[in-house]
């Protein structure tokens, strides 16, 4: 029998993470929810000892967390609520927000097919997840390809590059799309978050 994300949740994970993030008003990263998760439901995969430490159930427990948040995302546009989902920060975004932007938000997150395809948590094996995952650092999970791949294509780039190149990048984008300059915010908010992602996959000049 094929194992599904809701054999995995906990019943009442969307709860829980709702209070967690009606906490954290200025977001939460995925490292501190893990942690929360794992208290609060002991018996889950969150909650499995030492699974932050093993590649494989890193990058399970890493793709379920992700997979349950853009189902829940989906859940909140129904009702005018957007959720910023990113390993940095993850935040309820202001109501304005989303009431402006909700029909944008999946344009504006190249990951959200990756992490809806359940198929890819089920055939991940762990030769995958040593090319996928560059470790653990600091209480912050690195990132994926997936993830770096996506970051090259929002500073529109294509490997090979050089942290040098990507901080020149950075600052061509940002001013090109200012909103001072007729720009889009969104846009902006899009190449920090890239800019995070990247400078975690390649490190700052």
């Amino acid at each position: 029998m094929t194992t599904t994300a809701d054999d995995l949740l906990p019943a009442d994970f969307d709860p829980f993470v709702l209070a967690c993030l009606a906490d954290a008003p200025g977001g939460i990263d995925e490292f501190s929810l893990i942690k929360r998760l794992g208290v609060q439901f002991p018996d889950s995969l969150f909650g499995v000892p030492g699974a932050l430490r093993d590649p494989l159930l890193l990058f399970q427990t890493h793709f379920l967390l992700f997979h349950a948040l853009y189902r829940l995302s989906d859940q909140l546009a129904e009702r005018q609520l957007a959720l910023q989902i990113h390993a940095l920060s993850i935040r309820l975004l202001p109501r304005e927000y989303s009431t402006a932007q909700g029909e944008n938000l999946a344009e504006l997150d190249p990951l959200r097919s990756y992490y809806l395809d359940w198929e890819q948590w089920l055939t991940t094996q762990g030769e995958d997840v040593e090319r996928l995952l560059k470790g653990f650092r600091q209480g912050n999970f690195a990132v994926s390809e997936a993830e770096v791949n996506a970051a090259l294509i929002s500073f529109e780039l294509e490997a090979p590059v050089d942290a040098r190149q990507i901080k020149q990048r950075y600052r061509e984008l940002v001013s090109q799309h200012h909103p001072d300059r007729g720009g889009s915010t969104e846009r902006v908010q899009e190449v920090n978050q890239a800019l995070l992602i990247l400078q975690r996959y390649y490190g700052k000049p």
